[in-house]
């Protein structure tokens, strides 16, 4: 089982044609939609819709995989839910990067202040993270070196923030999966 956690714009055909693309590793793709705009509801509602689907399943390794602010959730969520992570441009830094387009974007600050100590730590190696080299939204390099010290980082050199086509990750994904 694939969990996937769209980014912040949920609306984005975009999704659906990563779902797509993701049922060539797993049939059993679960496209999880959350508001995206009141962050300790959407952690509430994200972490008991994860830990249901987990628990629901017989796949002895499910995996949660999210693009930007999905990347966020998913590398967080899937931690608290022990299950591994696939990330594309995660935003880091929402409590920053999301002023004036969510009603409380210092809610991020508080939830990181309540997260597990030194998450990264604990979860070392369990998040796959992917990369563009040609993302329009963030600067990258600062992810890379937010990351890399807790997990492998893939580069894509063609790939924009949204991340439209995700074909040429799926079998290093398949394989972080099933490893």
């Amino acid at each position: 089982m694939i969990i996937y956690l769209h980014g912040f714009d949920s609306t984005s055909p975009g999704n659906h044609e990563k779902v797509l693309q993701l049922q060539f590793i797993d049939e059993d793709v679960r496209f999880v939609n959350y508001s995206t705009l009141h962050p300790k509801h959407d952690m509430q509602f994200l972490l008991k819709e994860v830990n249901k689907l987990v628990q629901e399943s017989s796949d002895t390794n499910p995996l949660i995989c999210g693009v930007g602010l999905g990347g966020y959730w998913s590398e967080r969520i899937g931690f608290l839910c022990g299950i591994k992570q696939v990330v594309f441009n995660p935003n880091l830094h929402p409590e920053i990067n999301m002023q004036g387009r969510i009603d409380r974007p210092e809610e991020y600050e508080d939830i990181a202040t309540k997260c597990v100590e030194k998450f990264r730590t604990k979860n070392a190696k369990q998040c796959m993270v992917v990369l563009s080299r040609e993302d329009e939204i963030r600067d990258n390099h600062e992810t890379a070196d937010a990351l890399s010290d807790y997990y492998d980082v893939t580069w894509d050199e063609t790939q924009t923030h949204k991340f439209k086509k995700i074909s040429q990750h799926l079998q290093a994904m398949k394989a972080f999966k099933n490893a």
